[in-house]
């Protein structure tokens, strides 16, 4: 036997030779594993090291609806996580999963806790991170709201615009660069003017590969194309560099009917009235042709 029933087997002997694994996803899609054991455990095709010295609180659980949460602690190291690479933002929202593991054999083991990284904080070499449970998701508002502005976010289930289209993405390098925040780009294409306001950059090449932001101003600067994002990046951005452009939207009906034609998907109530119609005093004309009521 293995899985669950086996690790209920070996902890039934008394004598019990169990450790700790945790696997961390990023968003990049990088995978780490760590371990409190002395030597590196190895399954689910994840090599688990101890060489971090990652280590957790106790883990709080309930059969209610109430949010699971602990902490995980560790040094910092440059074979694994990295100082750089939290500054970044690199770690931010990453999934991890916690297991109680029989060492001797890791094919006996139970998934503890899957979740996501919380607050992330480092001093003196090493770092602390909460670690928030699936249940965390349940104290996010969810629902539509009335609006005269589009619900969707541009490329999901509910927009259904194809991002992947030449139409709406684009590669560019950097030209110049200032305070990693304002991008001179040469554009690969020709697009209008503000196109990608409201849009994303995502750097593919040099130190700051996998980040991005959210594009504030898009300008035609001469031959190049001037982008800002609302926040500067956290890692270094250099010339040549190259980076992944893609539409913005304004959430207006106009936009999703001719930037997008995709206004069959428009989640939006643009023929909600507005607080000046809702303020106006009744007419005391007594006609009711269509006509003014003044």
């Amino acid at each position: 036997m293995s899985g669950p029933v086996g690790l209920d087997t070996h902890l039934a002997t008394g004598t019990t030779e169990v450790c700790r694994c945790w696997r961390l996803t990023r968003g990049d899609g990088l995978t780490l594993g760590f371990t409190d054991h002395d030597r590196a455990l190895a399954f689910d095709g994840c090599e688990f090291r101890p060489e971090t010295g990652l280590s957790a609180r106790a883990l709080s659980q309930s059969t209610g609806l109430a949010v699971d949460n602990t902490e995980a602690v560790g040094a910092l190291s440059d074979a694994a996580i990295t100082e750089v690479d939290i500054a970044a933002g690199r770690y931010d929202g990453a999934q991890i999963e916690t297991w109680l593991v029989q060492w001797s054999a890791p094919e006996n083991r139970v998934l503890q806790f899957r979740g996501n990284l919380g607050e992330l904080t480092r001093s003196g070499g090493a770092f602390r991170a909460e670690l928030r449970g699936l249940s965390a998701q349940m104290n996010v508002a969810t629902g539509r709201v009335y609006q005269r502005a589009c619900a969707a976010v541009l490329g999901d289930g509910a927009c259904g615009v194809d991002l992947s289209d030449a139409a709406f993405h684009t590669q560019a390098e950097i030209v110049a660069v200032t305070n990693s925040r304002v991008l001179m780009l040469a554009l690969t294409g020709a697009f209008a003017p503000r196109w990608f306001e409201r849009g994303h950059c995502r750097i593919t090449t040099g130190a700051a590969k996998g980040l991005g932001g959210a594009i504030k101003i898009d300008r035609v600067a001469g031959d190049l194309r001037r982008v800002e994002l609302w926040d500067r990046l956290r890692a270094n951005l250099a010339v040549g560099d190259q980076v992944e452009l893609r539409a913005g939207c304004d959430k207006r009906m106009e936009t999703c009917r001719l930037k997008f034609a995709n206004i069959l998907n428009f989640r939006g109530f643009p023929d909600l009235p507005g607080d000046d119609w809702l303020l106006a005093h009744p007419s005391r004309v007594s006609a009711r042709d269509g006509g003014s009521r003044r």
